[in-house]
């Protein structure tokens, strides 16, 4: 049986938009000493979106996401990555200086996903990652705005394409 492919959850500004709309349904939760805006609604998509890809908590609160945000939206403890003490690698993808910062969690995805079909919601994408994966199959890669948060139109947008595996084209002689 063919694995599902991985979704990489962020969780701030994605889960826990800036500013939302005051009638989009999210609730004050204090986590951590942190202010937190959290969503029953993304729960409900995030369980819809199980159906068809394996979750994976992708944010600097690593294991506590389990502690705290499953939990307030109704989720079951996830798998996660690690980014905190992640040690670069000689053969990790190379990211021009500039755009360190916001691709740092980029080697320990694709570590994480070993080849596996995979895609990636965060606020913080560098737009030359993202051209670079438009043409691939197998990841997708979904900028999110961190003042609205995830969206019905993102949780449409991976269930109607989801990744694939990069599958060579054989042809019968």
């Amino acid at each position: 049986m063919v694995p599902k492919p991985l979704l990489f959850l962020d969780v701030d500004g994605v889960l826990n938009p800036v500013c939302p709309h005051p009638d989009a349904g999210f609730d004050t939760h204090t986590l951590l000493g942190y202010s937190v805006l959290l969503s029953a609604r993304h729960g409900d998509w995030l369980r819809e979106l199980a159906d068809t890809y394996e979750l994976v908590w992708a944010t600097t609160w690593e294991e506590h996401a389990n502690t705290h945000i499953s939990p307030a939206i109704g989720l079951p403890a996830l798998p996660f990555v690690r980014f905190t003490g992640y040690v670069p690698q000689p053969d990790d993808p190379h990211v021009p200086l500039m755009q360190l910062f916001s691709s740092r969690k980029w080697a320990p995805l694709l570590r994480y996903a070993d080849g596996r079909p995979f895609a990636w919601m965060d606020d913080v994408i560098p737009q030359r990652l993202v051209r670079s994966s438009l043409w691939r199959r197998d990841r997708v890669l979904l900028p999110i705005d961190p003042g609205q948060g995830l969206e019905r139109r993102h949780v449409d947008r991976l269930l109607a394409r989801p990744p694939r595996s990069q599958s060579r084209l054989t042809v019968k002689g």
